[in-house]
Order: structure tokens, then sequence, then C-alpha cells
């Protein structure tokens, strides 16, 4: 296990007493893991992420091992021992399983990925890395990403290996590549953003010499595929500290190249002028926003917040009055918003509700004291749809005012219109708004097959739903015949 001849010897007092209890409740799966591989005449060591987040005290059931072994090597090991077996990542020397195991008096699945000793670099015009395998664990650690995961204890004798004094980064909170920075960057830029993921997540410092590789090389960042790049934001997103990952993100110059519409931000006003800029003013939205998750991290609020004003830049107007203005910013913005996130590569349905909480996201502010209609407040719900728990959230989150009397105001005018959605959805089922006749009822009563006419006249009842509330069906009746004599046939 490490030793504590370091600078801060109770800090890593500390990580040394977590490390042994997080190894020892693992220590069922990996001991019995290893001793197949040392019968096997192969070593095997828990490794990366997996020791660090040991020596931090917050080791899950997701285990990454290293080899000697092949790959087929790693197949006929594990089979037989195994829960289940997978092989999506052979290609990359990977193979991973499932293994159920009783520990801490109790039944655990854990998640086990096995990698063989390897060494991986880009092509300088290549999006995929080339993978050749090492015959060493020192050749596999120098080629990790930051001293902190290059790290590894040596299994079943629980052999510590730390050639590149990861150990005291661990302690000192710092994240350092294993050899020069641009070496590491050069080998994987996706590495520069994992600095700003890892710094987010762990809450680290970044070492002064990969951030001046970073601003350096930023422009390597354009060979990685978008969708590796999506994940990092993705983890970057979801961690606790994601405003300190996007800082360095943003004054590394990565973000231009990757999400340029968040340092665009930088230097425009919002029309109150209560911000400095409009940058700053969404990072405290971001955070305001994770404030009032109530189920974990949740992706497509987070996203909206920090990305809610990206409209500005293109829509800002100076008035005759010396005031700016940004009109019409929420349409442009979800319009970029959808372009930025289908360029990532992000699922339809997460543009789509990204995009339109983007689009929702200011129709509040019309709401002033209470003055909405029921119809008004029938159409936000509808509008909002599945959406409307965030679009809560994401609302709230976007009083940043230093102005504690107008602060309390909007809350309170909020709260308003949120008890005037419970006592509307109490009485007429606003989660499922739709006429008070369906399509076949309405063939029926016109005596009309299907087709235009079909959609026109639920058109029409929907609209009076929205306006008027809920009907009984003889005043539905009643209003279809009165349209439909109005129609010309």
């Amino acid at each position: 296990m490490p030793n504590a001849n370091e600078d801060n010897p109770s800090a890593l007092n500390q990580v040394q007493s977590r490390a042994v209890s997080e190894l020892l409740r693992v220590s069922p799966v990996a001991d019995a893991l290893a001793l197949r591989f040392q019968e096997a005449g192969f070593s095997l060591a828990l490794v990366g992420g997996s020791v660090r987040d040991a020596l931090l005290g917050r080791l899950g059931n997701d285990l990454d091992f290293t080899t000697d072994a092949r790959p087929q090597d790693i197949l006929k090991i594990v089979r037989p021992w195994a829960d289940a077996v997978w092989d999506v990542g052979i290609a990359f020397g990977t193979v991973g399983c499932r293994k159920d195991a009783h520990v801490d008096g109790r039944e655990q699945s854990f998640q086990v990925e096995v990698t063989t000793y390897r060494s991986e670099a880009y092509d300088r015009t290549s999006r995929k890395p080339e993978v050749s395998y090492g015959d060493s664990i020192e050749e596999d650690l120098v080629r990790r990403d930051f001293t902190v995961n290059a790290m590894a204890l040596a299994l079943p004798r629980k052999e510590f290996i730390d050639p590149h004094g990861g150990l005291g980064d661990l302690a000192r909170r710092v994240l350092r590549t294993p050899g020069t920075p641009e070496e590491s960057f050069s080998d994987d830029p996706l590495r520069m953003l994992r600095a700003a993921r890892f710094s987010a997540q762990l809450d680290f410092e970044v070492d002064p010499g990969v951030i001046t590789a970073m601003k350096g090389m930023a422009d390597r960042i354009e060979i990685v595929s978008a969708e590796r790049v999506r994940d990092e934001l993705n983890k970057l997103l979801l961690s606790e500290h994601p405003r300190k990952g996007l800082a360095l993100l943003v004054d590394s110059g990565l973000a231009a190249r990757v999400l340029p519409e968040l340092p665009a931000l930088r230097l425009e006003s919002d029309e109150h002028h209560r911000h400095k800029d409009v940058y700053e003013h969404s990072l405290i939205v971001l955070e305001q926003a994770m404030d009032l998750e109530e189920d974990g991290p949740d992706l497509v609020l987070r996203i909206a917040a920090l990305l809610h004003d990206v409209g500005k830049p293109k829509t800002r107007r100076f008035e005759s009055d010396g005031r700016v203005s940004f009109h019409h910013h929420e349409v442009v913005g979800a319009k970029l918003v959808k372009k930025r996130m289908t360029a990532l590569k992000y699922a339809n349905e997460m543009v789509k509700d990204v995009s339109r909480l983007v689009e929702l996201h200011l129709r509040f502010h019309g709401y002033g004291e209470g003055e909405w209609t029921d119809s008004a407040v029938r159409r936000y719900v509808r509008d909002a749809g599945p959406l409307l728990s965030r679009l809560h959230k994401l609302t709230r989150s976007d009083c940043t005012t230093r102005n504690k009397k107008k602060a309390a105001a909007l809350s309170r005018a909020y709260d308003g219109l949120e008890e005037r959605i419970t006592q509307l959805q109490e009485r007429e089922q606003l989660d499922a708004i739709r006429p008070d006749l369906d399509g076949n009822q309405i063939m029926e009563i016109l005596g009309v097959g299907p087709g235009p006419v079909i959609g026109s006249a639920y058109a029409f009842l929907l609209e009076q739903r929205l306006e008027n509330g809920p009907m009984e069906h003889d005043q539905a009746v009643a209003a279809l015949k009165e349209w439909w004599a109005a129609q010309e046939h």
C-alpha cells in the first residue's frame, strides 16, 4: 500500500485509510479474479480511476483492471467466472463482464473491465486511436491521461505502483500529466476536455503547465469525434462543480471549438443591466437550477440553464434611450441550441426538449402581477407539456438579480402561477388537455369520413378547450355544429 513519505503526511494517511477500507470491500471480487489470472500465468492490477476513487473513498462497483494477457486470453479466463461477459470493446483490448457477489452482508453486482496493457496515439488526421499492446504495466501507466489516473494496485499481492507521483498529486488535489502535457494531448486531444471534466468532478486544480498546453493545442480537439466530445461535456455538466470545468474550457479556448455559443456570451450585457455579462449570469442560472434538482442531476435542465440565453448575441440592439435589448432571443436561442446539440450528436428527443425549454424560458415574464387569464395559464401548461416541472425550475433559476425586493416579488409571482396551475389541474386535468370530442365523435356528428376537415375540427375544439376550459358534451356538439355551419363545404 502507499507509503506516507510525502510532503503532506497527514493528508496521505487519510488517503491510505480510505483506500484500505474501500479495497477491503471489493477484495472478494478483485482477489478472486486476480487468482484466476495468476493461475493462468498472467498479471492483474486494479488501475486508473478505480485506484484513484479508492484513495478518495468513493470507489463504486465499477472496477477497472489491466493485464499482460491478450484479449482472447482474458475471455478464456473470465467466461467461466463471470455472470455475464461482453466483448464490444475487444478491438481496443477491453473485455467487460458482470460479477454478482455477496459483499458487506448483501448481494451486489460488480461491473468489471479488463484491458490489455496498451498504448494509443492519434494519427494527425484520424479521429480514432491506433491501439498497440504493451508488455509492462509501467508502459501502460505512462500513456494514461493524468498522474492521479496512472496508479495501479497489483493483485493479489496488493503492491502499490505509482511511477509518476499520482499519490502526491491526489493529496494536493492537482491534475498533472505523467509525461509532458504536449505529448499527452498529442496522443489523444480529448484529454484536454478530460482535464476540465475531472476538475469539475473532483474539484481539483489543473497544473499551470497543463493549462498552457491546452491553450496552445486547443485546435487539436477538432480531430476528435463529436460523440466523444459530447460524452465528456455531459460528464462535466453532470458533475458537482460544472462551473469550474466550464470556466477552464472557456479560458483555454476549447469552448470556442466545441461549444462556441458559451464564450460568445462573455461580453454581452442583459436588458436589465443586472449582470456584468450574460456568461456569468448563465453560470449562476446553472448553479441555481442544480439547487432545485430533486432526483439527482438532470442533464436536460442543466444544458437548458447553461444555454438559455445563447440567442442574445445575435439579437442585441442598442436602443435610442441608451438601453440594450434582446428581442426574441429565446426563439433565436432555441434554434442555436438545436443546431449545436445536433452537431454534437445528441439524441433527437433531448435536442427537442432542451430547445423547447430555451424557447419557453421567458414566457412567464408576461405574467406580471397575475393578470393572466385561465386561458393563458392553460396554454402555458399545454406548451410546456411534460417539460412543465423543468420549466418551473428553469424560470425560477433565471432570477439572479441582487435586488432582494425584486427577487422576492418574482418568486411570489411564480408561486402564484404554480398555485393557479395546481387549481386548474385539479378541476380540468390540465396534464392531458384535449378537445371534448375525439376524432370518431367528430366524424359521426358531421357525417364525414377521415380527411383534413377532421383535423381542422379537432384544432377548433382544442382552441375552445384552451380558451374556455372543459365543456359538457352537448355544449361541445353545439359548438362543433356551429363551426361546421360556418365552413364552406
